[in-house]
């Protein structure tokens, strides 16, 4: 299983952004999908996840300003970023935890992180 991560970019303050993440590989049940950022010299943190029966969380400076979806016959997940801050710069990682229909154990799967920027 590998994760694509796509649509990073640089933009200005008060733009917006779509993050797309997909999990490739078959007979595979996923269980939550979400996005980390890490921006220079911070730890990462947890962005956005949203859970099998789409429930989702954000971290409170995102509250209001992103939205996480999936897309469960794609396999997807993305994150829509709108009135994007300065502060929002970061690479951007998606994750999913799945395992597959052949197995009760599930792992953590990680994707190449996209480089999201803003400023003017």
């Amino acid at each position: 299983v590998q994760l694509q991560a796509s649509g990073g970019g640089l933009v200005q303050p008060g733009g917006s952004l779509r993050l797309s993440c997909a999990a490739s590989g078959s007979n595979i049940v996923i269980n939550v999908m979400g996005w980390y950022r890490q921006a220079p010299g911070k730890q990462r943190e947890l962005v956005a996840v949203i859970s099998s029966d789409d429930s989702t969380n954000y971290v409170d400076s995102v509250k209001g300003r992103f939205t996480i979806a999936r897309d469960n016959a794609k396999n997807a997940t993305f994150l829509h970023m709108n009135s994007l801050k300065p502060e929002d710069t970061a690479v951007y990682y998606c994750y999913a935890i799945l395992r597959s229909t052949y197995s009760l154990t599930s792992t953590i799967y990680w994707g190449q992180g996209t480089q999201v920027t803003v400023s003017s």
